[in-house]
């Protein structure tokens, strides 16, 4: 293999599943002419990274799964050297592709009472396992970031909390589960985006800390996971200046942050992953084509994730890189490929799902993080309320009727009328803007009812979210649920009967 060759294998940029033939065509360009390493799945281009959650009202979501297995096996047949396939699936396939089993987010997984590690491990594995029969070889997950600012736009519930220890040890549990799977998965976004108050898909966080403080919060979970033999890291868009001469680098093109802080002095020894090229904090700092690829390379990333400028960037490395250098990295990749068995690729069978051992976990799951963080409560009084005709029921941000209060069984009378009201909440998004995607007028309404009378509250969704319910304490109960699933449903109806 020529220089070009072997630079290639770097190289993973994205592919959509939901796309026009031209644009599969491109791709197989890429592969053919370009001999690239790899492929990034992401759902369509209304989806990816640049255009953050601006999916289009018209695209046809149809078949999305097994249009992915079809690209796949398509993009695998036509490559010299077998792709390494990957997809940033945090909370699992579902992140990115319709009907396919949803985890829970990493902030509900870290509200585990019990034996959380293990629960953890168990979640990545079986995660892992519907990627690897999937034809995926790598997720781009989980998040080691430690989310310090309850306001940030783009971590929050990715984050297993904000306490760094604990972070340190689930964002290494769901490592080993993906890695017991037999997939790769990588710790991201080194140095860490816990507490940052800008999305890097739209513009440049900058973190105003001392390598100290860094070194008690930030890096700790990816020091913890470096002592314990994390194999990939994934570097993110964000600049921390005391430790690029004041500069506003993002850390992803840093040679400071990347070769002698994360490589040399934390000892890390395996490959680094580049966020993606795309995204706003660096697209825009390289307007000639390559550039940007170029400096990614020499900040010391092996593996170039989402680059718009593919022959450029070969080009760019190829002219500045010596051949020694450009070894080392190859044989990372090749031996990566190896390890998890990129190069024995077969035809993918479009695999079914347990869908009963999935809701079993859920369950499992739900029974040990949902809690009453607030108050308590008292299920024969709610039953008897409830026969008396005195118990009233509202729910908030929902277009019908809920699992849960179809599964409560319970006669309620209209809030108004009743002595004690339940109220239940499903928060509309799991993002803070726009208060979670919670009417103000609505927010304003729950906080009254909450001082008129004795109200529980049934908060599914982001527990970030209950700061804009008021005073927590104005409510007689509140049992924070964290997630929608109907199994998650069921577990509560249970603290109520």
């Amino acid at each position: 293999m020529n220089k070009s060759q072997k630079i290639a294998q770097c190289f993973s940029p994205a592919a959509f599943i939901h796309d026009s033939e031209e644009n599969y065509q491109a791709i197989e360009k890429l592969i053919q002419e370009q001999e690239i390493g790899g492929l990034t799945f992401f759902h369509s281009r209304h989806s990816a990274a640049a255009n953050f959650e601006k999916r289009a009202e018209t695209l046809d979501v149809a078949g999305t799964f097994e249009k992915l297995i079809t690209l796949i096996n398509r993009y695998q047949k036509l490559s010299k050297i077998p792709l390494l396939i990957s997809i940033d699936g945090e909370y699992g396939l579902a992140m990115r592709i319709e009907k396919t089993p949803q985890y829970p987010f990493a902030i509900t997984l870290g509200a585990l009472k019990k034996d959380a590690e293990q629960w953890v491990e168990e979640v990545g594995y079986h995660m892992g396992m519907d990627m690897k029969r999937s034809g995926i070889h790598l997720n781009l997950a989980p998040c080691a970031d430690v989310n310090t600012n309850p306001n940030n736009p783009v971590i929050g519930y990715r984050s297993f909390g904000d306490d760094a220890e604990k972070v340190a040890k689930l964002s290494f549990a769901a490592y080993s589960g993906m890695k017991k799977a037999g997939i790769g998965a990588c710790l991201k976004h080194f140095p860490g985006h816990g507490d940052t108050a800008v999305d890097s898909h739209l513009g440049l966080p900058i973190l105003h800390k001392s390598k100290e403080e860094l070194k008690t919060e930030e890096l700790l979970p990816f020091q913890y996971g470096i002592d314990r033999g994390v194999e990939m890291i994934m570097v993110g868009h964000l600049a921390v200046p005391a430790l690029t001469v004041g500069k506003d680098l993002p850390a992803s093109i840093s040679r400071e942050l990347i070769t002698d802080l994360l490589k040399e002095e934390m000892g890390f020894q395996g490959l680094v992953i580049s966020d993606a090229l795309n995204m706003k904090a660096v697209a825009n700092l390289f307007p000639e084509p390559g550039e940007l690829e170029w400096q990614a390379f020499h900040a010391g990333n092996d593996i170039l994730c989402f680059s718009d400028h593919v022959k450029e960037g070969i080009q760019k490395i190829s002219q500045n890189t010596s051949d020694e250098e450009v070894n080392a990295v190859f044989g990372k990749i090749i031996d990566l490929k190896k390890r998890l068995g990129v190069m024995e690729s077969k035809t993918i069978e479009v695999p079914t799902f347990d869908w009963d051992q999935h809701s079993r976990l859920q369950k499992d799951l739900a029974k040990n993080y949902v809690s009453v963080i607030w108050g308590e409560l008292n299920p024969s009084e709610i039953q008897a309320l409830a026969k008396a005709g005195k118990l009233g029921y509202n729910e908030f941000f929902t277009q019908t009727a809920s699992h849960f209060s179809l599964n409560l069984k319970l006669d309620f009378e209209t809030a108004d009328k009743a002595e004690k009201v339940i109220l239940t909440v499903f928060v509309p998004s799991h993002k803070p803007l726009n208060q979670f995607g919670m009417d103000q007028a609505v927010l304003v309404e729950i906080q009254k009812l909450a001082k008129s009378k004795p109200c529980i509250l049934v908060h599914f969704g982001n527990p970030l979210a209950l700061k804009h319910l008021g005073n927590l304490e104005n409510f007689e109960a509140v049992v924070c649920a964290f997630q929608g699933f109907e199994e998650v449903q069921e577990v509560v109806v249970k603290l109520f009967l």
